[in-house]
């Protein structure tokens, strides 16, 4: 393609009287580069000598209107080599561009001359430069994520996209530093592929790989499974996101050296730090000494343990080698090999660099020969940020700050590497089951016992049961408890590893996925169940979640209460009354009408008292309706008088219209209670569904007893704890009417044949 272009320039520049001297048609960027793709824009420099003006305009208008006509996406300058300079010295992305200055027609020398000038004075100047220029990196990768990661990565501004292979070149062409000569071209080409195939899927200009774009680019590209192109995508990110971490970081390194040896021009050895087992450190990388060889056993582990342990790097060099010459380890792992790879574990975020480093050079799959099946996997999933092998590195990391509270220390490490080992396709929401053999078989291997396999085997099978009981069931339900303690074993130990492992695998996902709200309810279930593997007699695991001084108020006098608390990420609503049939709902359609959101909600009982607690959209107590107008609302509301809900009403009939709609998930839970009928409900969130919810089952004189329900990257996940009005267990058949009212609420369906 680009030689086709320029074939078309060089037939223009010659019917505009383009002149051989003097004058010149220069490309830059992707034109330049040779790497143009069907939908890419087209960037000239006409440059000239500045002798005649006149003539220079005139053929400037004879070759741009003809590509403007054309609808050629053009972006076009008129510049001296002077002016090309003096662009280049005031813009940082002018003058890494203009780098790439190549002549297409016209005076050869021309572009050559400046060619060579932009490259001195780009040198010349580098030392104060650089520092422009790695802020500019940073904050690039700050603003679009990292390519290697993301489900919808953007391969020309994320780490390990374009942008980044055009700063390698950029930071080569200081000579402060060096690039990786191998290693980056294949990958680059690759994603040059990519770009190419989703530029004709899309018919447009697009570097982001969209989820809608993905199967129709696999099937241009060859691959059979989507899945298979994405991660060729991450692999081929992390190559060269790598390499521009590593360039980045020698020119860090290497700029204050040279300040320093500006005025003394002398030969100095390399001055570098032994370590043991045959490893030095020089400028803030391990590498091996000369008397060391990389077939030594256990140097891979040695080094990456040294590496992390003192926040440092592996030399590329030193990571190529071990990955290619490294001998594999005998099974079961000796103790010798068990001490580096449990210090390289315990190092935090220091873990995540050597560990990439260790992954591209293959020495990962060499000592877990099972993280071949999750490495570069996607996660089909709009919570988890990273892809399963990242995701599982970050859970490492995430964990580190509570290695002091447990006894084993080494196992909830592994159990956390190997958490989401069983993630393969097919697997879904069987992944815990389906990983937990395996990494059995890993930690066994490893030369652990059988009784500590036994339970890296357990949490690992466990690790999403803590936090579903805290979220999806009621804390006051004995079956609750019983659940908890079963998947720990009624061991106190394996319950604190547990927690730590729930609470370092949501923060490896994002953000979204360890809220203040969902870290109260983690935490009070496996306090209440901790304390009672002690032996001690916990309080009701209700109580940290309910005020009881607000219950006790509504209990002497009858009449509602409304508490306003300001809790980290938005504002909470305490609101107490006494309990009756249609109070959930009422509730919720109050909030609804008074246009509040809900992100999460926890209905309890306690001794006749509802104590209702929802986390809303809301950041300020000024955003929400006045106390003493909620209450009196309340009131109006159990004496009859529903006017109010007349627009939340009107809202939820017209659901029922909607076409869109994804058909909800609704399934009764066996065995969560003794007590009530257990039903899981997920679908699209809307500000009046919960009223749906509580309105269809109140109106069957089913009772909500507890619910919790959250809301996850635009999903509504509700459990809610069904009684009969009088509290009893519903039958078999009641349930299935429970289970018809919500997926009918959740539709829409309940409140519009209502209002029909």
């Amino acid at each position: 393609m680009t030689d086709r272009i320029e074939e078309a320039l060089v037939e223009l520049y010659a019917a505009a009287g383009g002149p051989a001297s003097g004058v010149a048609l220069a490309a830059v960027g992707s034109l330049a580069r040779r790497e143009l793709g069907p939908r890419s824009d087209i960037d000239l420099v006409l440059l000239h000598d500045g002798k005649d003006q006149d003539r220079i305009n005139t053929l400037a208008e004879g070759l741009w209107y003809p590509l403007w006509d054309s609808s050629v996406r053009l972006d076009h300058s008129v510049r001296t080599p002077a002016e090309c300079a003096d662009v280049a010295g005031r813009e940082l992305s002018a003058g890494v561009g203009l780098l790439d200055l190549r002549v297409v027609v016209g005076d050869d020398e021309l572009v050559r001359g400046a060619r060579t000038a932009l490259l001195s004075a780009w040198r010349a100047n580098a030392r104060k430069r650089l520092p422009e220029l790695l802020a500019a990196l940073e904050e690039r990768h700050e603003s679009f994520g990292d390519a290697a990661y993301l489900l919808e990565p953007d391969l020309k501004e994320a780490r390990g996209g374009f942008r980044d292979m055009i700063m390698l070149r950029a930071l080569a062409a200081t000579w402060l530093t060096d690039r990786p000569h191998s290693g980056v071209k294949d990958p680059y080409e690759r994603l040059l592929d990519v770009r190419d195939a989703l530029h004709l899927s899309s018919g447009r200009t697009m570097d982001r790989l969209l989820a809608t774009e993905v199967d129709d680019v696999a099937t241009r590209l060859g691959y059979t499974d989507a899945d298979d192109l994405r991660r060729a995508v991450s692999m081929a990110a992390r190559r060269i996101g790598h390499a521009v971490d590593l360039t980045s970081r020698a020119a860090r390194q290497v700029l204050p050296v040279r300040r320093k040896l500006s005025f003394v021009r002398r030969e100095r050895r390399p001055e570098y730090t032994q370590a043991p087992h045959g490893l030095i450190v020089h400028q803030g990388e391990v590498g091996l000494d000369r008397l060391t060889s990389p077939t030594t056993p256990l140097l891979d582990l040695r080094a990456a343990a040294l590496a992390a342990q003192r926040g440092l790097v592996l030399s590329p060099v030193t990571a190529d080698n071990l990955g290619e010459h490294a001998p594999p380890l005998p099974t079961p792992w000796p103790e010798e090999a068990r001490v580096p790879l449990f210090e390289l574990l315990s190092s935090g975020s220091a873990l995540l660099p050597v560990w990439e480093s260790l992954d591209l050079a293959g020495c990962i799959i060499r000592w877990f020969p099972a993280w071949q099946g999750i490495s570069a996997r996607p996660q089909h999933n709009p919570v988890h940020r990273h892809t399963v092998d990242r995701h599982s590195v970050q859970c490492v990391a995430e964990v580190q700050r509570h290695l002091t509270q447990v006894e084993r220390p080494d196992l909830l490490l592994l159990a956390c590497l190997l958490h989401d080992i069983g993630k393969l396709p097919g697997a879904g929401a069987a992944h815990p089951v389906v990983g937990a053999p395996v990494a059995r078989r890993i930690a066994t291997d490893v030369g652990l016992p059988d009784a500590d396999a036994e339970l890296v085997e357990r949490l690992v099978r466990e690790h999403l049961t803590l936090a579903d009981l805290a979220t999806r069931r009621d804390h006051g339900d004995p079956a609750t408890v019983d659940a908890l303690v079963a998947a720990v074993d009624g061991r106190l130990e394996t319950l604190q590893m547990l927690r730590y492992l729930t609470e370092a695998d949501a923060k490896a996902a994002g953000p979204a996925a360890w809220s203040p709200w969902r870290a109260q309810l983690v935490n009070a279930l496996a306090d209440s169940v901790e304390s009672l593997l002690v032996g001690e007699a916990p309080d009701l695991p209700v109580n940290d979640l309910v005020d009881l001084g607000l219950a006790r108020s509504v209990r002497l006098d009858g009449r509602p209460r409304v508490l306003v608390e300001s809790k980290p990420g938005g504002m909470q609503l305490v609101i107490a009354a006494s309990d009756r049939l249609g109070l959930f709902s009422d509730t919720a359609g109050l909030l609804a009408s008074h246009s509040v959101s809900v992100r999460s909600a926890a209905l309890h009982t306690v001794d006749g008292v509802a104590v209702n607690t929802w986390r809303v959209d809301k950041q300020s107590p000024s955003d929400l309706p006045d106390q003493a107008l909620l209450v009196q609302e309340l009131d109006r509301l159990e004496d009859g008088d529903s006017s109010m809900l007349r627009m939340v009403r009107k809202r939820e009939a017209r659901t029922a219209q909607r076409t869109d709609l994804a058909p909800p998930f609704v399934e009764v839970v066996p065995g969560a209670s003794a007590t009530a009928a257990v039903v899981e409900v997920r679908t699209g969130d809307r500000s009046g569904l919960l009223y749906a919810y509580g309105r269809g089952l109140s109106d069957r004189r089913l009772s909500v007893r507890s619910a919790h329900v959250g809301t996850l990257a635009g999903q509504a996940i509700g459990t809610f704890y069904v009684t009969e009005a009088d509290g009893s267990l519903p039958s078999t058949e009641r349930t299935a009417e429970a289970v018809r009212v919500l997926r009918d609420a959740a539709a829409g369906n309940e409140i519009a044949s209502d209002q029909a």
